[in-house]
């Protein structure tokens, strides 16, 4: 007599063990465990993506950050000139209005400026620049000032004491006054210094008067976090303080951190260009926005407005983006508002 087989697996059927066949139906039947989804299938079905689906302004914002920091990030790909490279640039092209005007050039889309370079082109450069100082900026004075609040609200007595008062002083002084000092300061010390230098000084400037919104920020939430009862457990079983903040702590006092970046990092770009317009930015072989805007405000009266419109406009809309996403990010994180 003949046997049916009806085993998912010929090798099953096939063979002599007669439970072959349920070892290849458990074995192809067993479900798939929640542990096996990947971090974007979680990310896709949870509330941040959620909150992000349903609100148009902060979809706008992204792409047109996204579309600001593509043009940046691949300026010598994408730009029709080199603004810098002077074997390229020509007096007799010089202030040109945009192409759509009477005496523009198809060449040169929005103009160019009192030295012959393309707008369009010098925007994305210098978009670069400033998105490059403000990141920066923000990256180092977030490391200063989480490391320092976390440490402030875990210590508490005479360190979380010295800290604070350190940080009120900080902020008795406007964030843009420590940012022309040290500057100028960093150059009085090296007057001869190489860019990368100036660069340098010139983001530790700014950091240094962003740190202290994160060391209170993050101070304020390890003060409630340090009494809870994991961190209670913790200390119990034994476990090393610093591995109680970095390890627990930490990751629950991130979220505001995050919501004070984004929106930091539009002030921060603010910054570089109102230094840069006051001549004490990013050194003039790297023009940034603000580098730009200044040397257009100089033939604003003249007629030539497109050389300062055009720098202004491209950084307003990398700061009101910014600062859309960062609020957005601020009302997704917020459980009260979910």
């Amino acid at each position: 007599s003949s046997t049916c087989c009806t085993s998912p697996s010929t090798r099953a059927c096939g063979s002599n063990n007669p439970g072959a066949g349920i070892e290849a139906m458990t074995s192809t039947t067993t479900p798939t465990e929640p542990g096996t989804q990947g971090a974007f299938s979680r990310f896709l079905d949870g509330d941040i993506w959620y909150s992000f689906r349903h609100s148009p302004m902060a979809m706008l914002a992204a792409v047109i950050a996204a579309l600001c920091i593509f043009c940046s990030v691949f300026a010598p790909w994408v730009s029709p000139h080199d603004p810098f490279d002077l074997a390229t640039l020509s007096l007799s092209d010089a202030r040109l209005p945009p192409a759509w005007m009477e005496e523009g050039s198809r060449r040169y889309l929005l103009g160019t400026d009192d030295q012959g370079r393309d707008i369009l082109s010098a925007l994305f450069y210098g978009a670069r620049i400033s998105l490059l100082v403000g990141l920066a900026s923000v990256l180092l004075s977030m490391i200063v000032g989480v490391g320092l609040g976390l440490l402030s609200g875990f210590a508490g007595g005479k360190v979380d004491a010295f800290i604070m008062r350190v940080c009120d002083v900080m902020l008795s002084f406007p964030s843009i006054l420590i940012a022309l000092l040290i500057d100028g300061v960093g150059r009085a010390m090296f007057p001869n210094a190489h860019e990368t230098l100036a660069f340098g000084v010139l983001i530790i400037a700014i950091s240094l008067g962003g740190w202290v919104q994160y060391a209170r920020t993050v101070r304020g939430s390890t003060l409630v976090e340090r009494n809870k009862e994991y961190v209670q457990a913790a200390r119990v079983i034994g476990v090393a303080p610093t591995r109680i903040m970095l390890r627990h702590v930490l990751p629950n006092v991130m979220g505001p951190v995050l919501v004070l970046a984004t929106i930091q990092v539009a002030a921060a770009i603010l910054t570089e260009a109102t230094l840069s317009f006051l001549g004490v930015g990013v050194p003039p072989t790297s023009p940034s926005l603000g580098t730009l805007i200044r040397i257009g405000n100089d033939f604003l009266f003249s007629g030539e407005w497109w050389i300062t419109i055009f720098p202004g406009a491209m950084l307003v809309l990398i700061a009101l983006s910014v600062n859309l996403l960062g609020d957005w990010l601020r009302d997704a994180l917020n459980p009260r508002l979910r």
